[in-house]
């Protein structure tokens, strides 16, 4: 009898050649799946179930995880504003774990033998996959053709063509992975530490011209994006696909992420992602009006452990679920609209309006007038404030 063996497969040109090599080569009962986090519609995955029964696969499944990825995962990302190297909206990063563990958990349902996902030897994704199937289905096999065979794309399109695959593989010249919170993009450019990606590496292309520009508002209830343009949704997910499509035509959100790999190298990945910088930085914003100071000094701290440990493929670690709790907590009042002007390969965040904007004018306003002090009490404030740094100075003269 064939050993069952579940692929993680997202109908790229790195899946495509495991779901023939593992079957073929290596004599697999291959069961394909696919974990939709936001980068398909219905059409795309009609598509890829298609190419991959034409592959040889005994089976193919998708599972929808849009609202679950960001359940439990994606609005942490926003109520921290975490930005890795404070640029990268962890887009992949956090897809690949939320993946790892449906694929788990199907891999333990059909009582499969093997897995296997098609990840290098030289990124980051090959640990997230290995991390979460160790925790979740560690009396399963991993297998991964790609980083075991050391294979180049090159060689990966050799196989292909050998075996009559037709697909678009001059588009498999760039490695694309797209999502509800971004879209990597990889390539030869990406290789270096000068060069750009193309114009036509991205997905979405600017639409509109230099002087174009659009207003919109974003509507936050507890942290959480639940309208724009008073439109409002059932779920997060909705208002965050809206926002791509209203942003997406001024191709928005560009950017090549520069930092250190899991495996201990320096790495730049392309990336677009619209409407997850749109929504952290507004998120941020109206954050600094309705936080306390300390809220947002430590909130700052925890969620760059949160962003970095994600990153780093430890995210069923449980001080995560505690960070978590924290985060929560956290944005009990950050309620209220930011408005946004959207313009080519930019945006402007113009203000904000909130029940909880602690920029109250009775209290006083910054740099013309106190309500609620007088000058004296802010001169005995600065003495106290500053005798111990006065004794310090006076005795450490000479240091």
């Amino acid at each position: 009898m064939m050993q069952k063996l579940v692929l993680a497969y997202s109908g790229g040109l790195d899946t495509s050649y495991c779901a023939i090599y593992l079957s073929k080569e290596l004599g697999y009962e291959v069961h394909a799946i696919t974990v939709n986090t936001g980068g398909f519609n219905d059409e795309d995955i009609k598509g890829i179930e298609k190419r991959a029964l034409e592959l040889g696969v005994s089976s193919y499944t998708c599972v929808n995880a849009v609202e679950s990825y960001y359940d439990s995962c994606v609005k942490y990302l926003i109520y921290g504003n975490v930005l890795k190297n404070h640029t990268y909206p962890l887009s992949v990063s956090a897809e690949r774990t939320i993946q790892a563990q449906e694929i788990a958990n199907y891999a333990n349902q059909i009582n499969a033998d093997a897995i296997a996902h098609g990840s290098t030897g030289a990124g980051n994704d090959q640990v997230r996959f290995d991390v979460i199937f160790h925790i979740l289905c560690p009396q399963i096999d991993i297998i991964t053709p790609i980083r075991d065979l050391k294979l180049s794309r090159e060689a990966e399109i050799a196989y292909l063509k050998a075996n009559g695959v037709d697909m678009d593989f001059e588009k498999a010249a760039y490695s694309v992975n797209k999502g509800l919170w971004g879209t990597s993009v990889g390539g030869k450019e990406t290789l270096t530490s000068h060069q750009n990606l193309p114009e036509e590496a991205f997905t979405n292309q600017l639409q509109k011209s230099i002087n174009d520009q659009q207003d919109i508002a974003l509507h936050f209830k507890k942290g959480e994006l639940i309208g724009v343009n008073n439109k409002e949704f059932s779920h997060p997910t909705q208002a965050i696909q809206y926002l791509e499509t209203l942003a997406a035509p001024f191709a928005i959100g560009r950017d090549i992420h520069v930092g250190d790999t899991i495996v201990g190298i320096k790495g730049r990945v392309g990336f677009e992602a619209a409407a997850a910088l749109i929504t952290i930085k507004a998120h941020h914003l109206l954050e600094k009006h309705t936080l306390s100071k300390f809220q947002l000094q430590v909130k700052t701290q925890l969620a760059e452990n949160y962003g970095t440990w994600l990153h780093e493929a430890l995210f069923l670690d449980p001080v995560m679920r505690d960070m978590e709790a924290f985060l929560n907590a956290s944005q009990n009042t950050v309620n209220g609209t930011v408005f946004v002007t959207l313009k080519p390969y930019r945006f402007i965040l113009n203000g904000i309006s909130s029940p909880n904007d602690l920029m109250a004018s009775k209290y006083g306003s910054y740099g013309e007038m106190n309500l609620a002090w007088s000058g004296d009490d802010v001169k005995g404030y600065s003495k106290i404030v500053s005798n111990s740094l006065k004794i310090y100075h006076q005795i450490n003269q000479s240091y």
